[in-house]
């Protein structure tokens, strides 16, 4: 009997891949990534971290944000004599953060009744907030009236509904407009809010408060934008809300007792290139700074009525305190060629991956040559990308990474969304921890739901 003929099969034909060139350091070998390891943040190792809270964890550096904040004042109190910072609550409103500023003399900046609220919860007098936003109930109008908050009127049925609000209580409170004004063509006008000053809305405001006689002005609030990268924006605004002070002054005899020149001051975080083509280099606070007073510099001033300058600043005091730890889950090779990972977080707690190209650090040594490597969350979703791209080693499945800097909004815009929330630790500037927002469980999801009877 003959054997059958060895039959040799030609390889199956598998399409090539292009992937495109990522510059990096290079040496003789490969290109290597430009970062080193990261073990441990603020002296504590990451795996006691994980160990005593989870994966995910969010950590906040309190030593971080009392820095950051008398940068900023200092920078803000050499150059203005009367000054206060009020902390932004939207940006990350757990109580041991709002509290570390309000430690340093921070104020409460707050855009609804909820934040309103949870700011007299952690002990700061009505009068010590500032109460922003579009959206004000005649209740919360009259809790803040009631204790001299300062309230920044928004718009016409605002200051209709806080003149009602004033009529009920027999008081004649002291309220401030919120202007929108043009602050340069690098600085996207924000027109939703408040009254246009170029249109001559704003002066139309001011007459109609001042001509019915139940509410007092008092200051003058402007809210420019969000991670502004131009500086020359605030000084532009200011100089115009100084010549609308100055103005107030020459032909109504108001003399305003405070200017809120807002937030939006940028953070170190990196943005996406389709909001910031090129390279993004973020201000220093001492520029911000410099240019906020500048162009106050306009202002009239007499020796005994100097304004109080406020400003809300948030993302650029809180973000370089956060960081995720996470734990790699899965490798995969996509289609196309390139490496990816899947981290237990996604942007169901890192919201801000849809604008921020998050830093992120292997927590032990790597092995092998970086690549293209694209980082997903643990979501059932194609939106669950946390990085589209970035040079990344091979990554183990179990080992950490941290993700940075998430401080600003990821812990108020997290979501109850196929996963639960993690905790959040934070670490004291002597090195001591504590979980200051414990990991939810299923009972949190449920809480306040109920059946109907039929089922």
């Amino acid at each position: 009997m003959t054997a059958n003929p060895k039959v040799t099969l030609k390889p199956l034909y598998e399409r090539p891949s292009i992937s495109r060139h990522r510059a990096g350091l290079m040496n003789k070998m490969s290109a290597s990534a430009a970062y080193t390891p990261k073990d441990s943040i603020d002296g504590v190792p990451v795996e006691d971290l994980v160990a005593a809270y989870g994966s995910p964890l969010f950590v906040y550096s309190q030593r971080t944000l009392e820095e950051r904040y008398q940068e900023l004042n200092g920078h803000l109190s050499r150059r203005w004599p009367r000054v206060q910072l009020a902390w932004s609550y939207k940006t990350c409103y757990l109580d041991a953060v709002c509290k570390a500023f309000h430690a340093q003399g921070a104020w409460a900046e707050v855009v609804s009744g909820m934040e309103f609220r949870k700011a007299r919860r952690n002990g700061i007098p009505a009068k010590n907030i500032v109460f922003n936003g579009p959206r004000k109930t005649e209740a919360e109008l009259a809790e803040a009236f009631a204790g001299e908050a300062i309230v920044n009127i928004d718009h016409f049925d605002e200051l209709a509904m806080a003149e009602r609000v004033a009529d009920s209580l027999g008081i004649t409170p002291k309220v401030g407009i919120r202007l929108n004004l043009a602050a340069g063509g690098a600085v996207p006008r924000w027109g939703r809010f408040g009254f246009a000053l170029e249109t001559g809305q704003a002066w139309d405001a001011v007459r109609r408060l001042v001509g019915g006689g139940r509410l007092q002005l008092a200051g003058l609030h402007c809210h420019i934008g969000t991670f502004v990268l131009d500086p020359s924006g605030y000084q532009t605004a200011a100089g115009k809300i100084a010549e609308f002070a100055n103005r107030l002054r020459k032909e109504l005899g108001i003399a305003v007792e405070y200017l809120d020149m807002g937030g939006g001051f940028a953070s170190k975080a990196r943005l996406r290139s389709q909001y910031l083509p090129g390279e993004q280099v973020s201000p220093s606070l001492a520029q911000y700074a410099e240019a906020v007073t500048s162009g106050l510099s306009a202002l009239d001033v007499r020796h005994d009525d100097c304004p109080l300058l406020i400003l809300e600043t948030g993302r650029a005091l809180v973000d370089d305190a956060g960081t995720l730890i996470s734990t790699v889950f899965a490798n995969k090779r996509l289609p196309d060629g390139r490496r990816a990972i899947v981290l237990d977080a996604g942007v169901n707690v890192l919201f801000t991956s849809y604008w921020y190209k998050h830093d992120i650090t292997p927590c032990s040594e790597p092995r092998g040559v970086p690549e293209p490597t694209v980082v997903y969350g643990p979501l059932c979703m194609n939106i669950d990308v946390v990085c589209e791209n970035m040079m990344l080693p091979p990554l183990e499945v179990g080992s950490r990474v941290l993700v940075g800097p998430v401080g600003a909004y990821n812990v108020t815009q997290s979501m109850q969304f196929i996963q639960l929330r993690p905790a959040v630790a934070m670490i004291s500037p002597q090195g001591e921890v504590a979980e200051i927002r414990r990991a939810e469980t299923l009972d949190d999801l449920v809480m306040g739901e109920s059946v109907p009877s039929w089922l």
